[in-house]
């Protein structure tokens, strides 16, 4: 047993760090091109930080094991929101900007309920998945085309040295390989240690596994939120939970198509479109998310843990 969580945590580990070096090589190279801190946070960083999921999900599902896979994305979805940026608001108050109140944060509450829509059926599908891909090219096509910071005037072109760009892509292979590694280990543990201490795959998802994962959401938007760059806190949350829908289940079902517990109708479904819609009313009502709803959100997280912990 001390084997496989040793194992276990030295994935996440290299989770950890393999998209700490991943989000700093895309975020850089993100920033030499002039675009807007949000958008950074909502394509960018977003997608470095769900690297994690993707390939714990893809490894999980080529394994068979499917609970793993969809508890990681339920789990991940709630903790982003829940920790994330529960942790981040009691750090400093997170100030939303209207056009991610308006826009960003409602087409994640509805590609939250599409999901659960798709998987009504108890499984994911090839068609599940090229649609959830589909959403998320008009995401993606959104994001380009308010990607440029206007902020920053045609006049003030920011530098491209070849070096640096290189280094970036250094930085994002080397962030991919750890990220490989990490995954398989992470999977192969989670399995063998819910099947010594009789847990549910699926609850090893939503709760270690996914909160392994979701340890670069909460390094990025832990630090962005206490240098003041909330767009990038908020833009990397929102985001992360788009890609972890879209991209993640999305590939999941074109490439291997896999059943989910039915049981997870019952709580996981309908609690992350709950916290989806805290999240939309708080942004909507206060502009941003104070102290008073991180700790919250915290606090929903731990009620969330308990009951699928119980049930």
């Amino acid at each position: 047993m001390f084997t496989q969580i040793f194992i276990l945590l030295a994935g996440l580990a290299l989770l950890y760090f393999g998209s700490s070096i991943l989000v700093e090589g895309a975020a850089s190279t993100a920033v030499m091109f002039a675009v807007r801190p949000v958008i950074i946070g909502l394509t960018i960083v977003s997608l470095a930080t769900s690297a994690p999921e993707l390939l714990v999900s893809l490894v999980a599902a080529y394994k068979g094991s499917g609970g793993i896979s969809i508890g990681n994305i339920l789990g991940s979805n709630v903790i982003n929101i829940a920790l994330v940026l529960g942790i981040s608001a009691v750090i400093r108050e997170v100030s939303i900007k209207r056009q991610v109140i308006m826009i960003e944060i409602p087409y994640m509450i509805f590609i939250s309920f599409i999901f659960w829509v798709l998987c009504m059926d108890s499984k994911i599908t090839r068609t599940d998945g090229i649609i959830l891909i589909i959403f998320l090219i008009i995401f993606l096509v959104y994001g380009f085309l308010t990607a440029k910071d206007k902020s920053k005037g045609l006049s003030k072109q920011t530098d491209r040295p070849p070096l640096q760009l290189l280094k970036n892509a250094g930085y994002i292979i080397l962030g991919i390989v750890m990220l490989s590694f990490g995954a398989n280990f992470v999977v192969r543990e989670a399995i063998v240690i819910a099947s010594q201490m009789g847990l549910s795959q699926t609850f090893i998802g939503i709760s270690v596994v996914a909160l392994g994962t979701s340890l670069p959401e909460l390094a990025t938007s832990a630090v962005a939120a206490a240098r003041g760059e909330s767009d990038i806190s908020v833009g990397n949350v929102v985001g992360s939970n788009l890609f972890n829908i879209c991209l993640v289940m999305g590939v999941v079902g074109i490439f291997n198509p896999m059943s989910i517990d039915p049981s997870l109708h019952g709580f996981e479904f309908p609690f992350m479109i709950f916290i989806c819609f805290v999240l939309g009313l708080m942004a909507f009502l206060k502009k941003g998310v104070n102290k008073l709803g991180g700790l919250i959100f915290i606090l929903l997280f731990f009620i969330y843990i308990t009951v699928s912990y119980v049930k």
